[in-house]
C-alpha cells in the first residue's frame, strides 16, 4: 500500500467508495465524477502506478482486473449496447490518479474516442 494513493487509501477503508464488485485482488467502485451513466473504476488492490507497470510485474492480476471489468459491464447491464473499457496511462494519457485504473463507461451511445483538436 502506499499512504499517498488515494486508490490504495480506498482499498484500505480509509477513504470511502460505493463498491459494486469486488475479488480478492480487484476493487471496482462508482467514480464521483461520472462521464457517462454508468462510470465504474477497477483497480488491483495492490499498488500498480500504470497498466505497464501491472503488465510487467503481475500479468495475472492485470488479467483478473480485466475480468473483474467484464464482470462490472455485465452487472451493469452494458454488454447489449456495449461500453468502453479504457485506460489512460501517464500524464499525456490523461492519468490522474496513479494507481493503474480501467474506467467502464456506458450506458448511452458515447461518441468518438478524443475531442477534435
Amino acid at each position: 500500500m502506499n499512504n499517498d494513493c488515494l486508490f490504495c487509501r480506498i482499498v484500505a477503508g480509509e477513504i470511502p467508495a460505493t463498491v459494486v464488485h469486488e475479488t480478492d485482488t480487484t476493487l471496482a467502485f462508482r467514480d464521483i465524477g461520472p462521464k457517462a451513466p454508468v462510470h465504474v473504476l477497477v483497480i488491483p488492490k495492490d499498488h500498480h502506478a500504470d497498466i505497464a507497470a501491472l503488465a510487467t510485474t503481475d500479468p495475472k492480476v492485470a488479467a483478473d482486473v480485466m475480468a473483474a471489468a467484464a464482470a462490472v459491464a455485465a452487472a451493469e447491464g452494458l454488454t447489449t449496447d456495449g461500453y468502453r473499457l479504457m485506460f489512460n496511462s501517464g500524464r499525456h494519457g490523461g492519468q490522474e490518479v496513479f494507481h493503474v485504473h480501467a474506467h467502464v463507461l456506458g450506458g448511452r451511445p458515447l461518441g468518438p474516442m478524443l475531442a477534435p483538436q
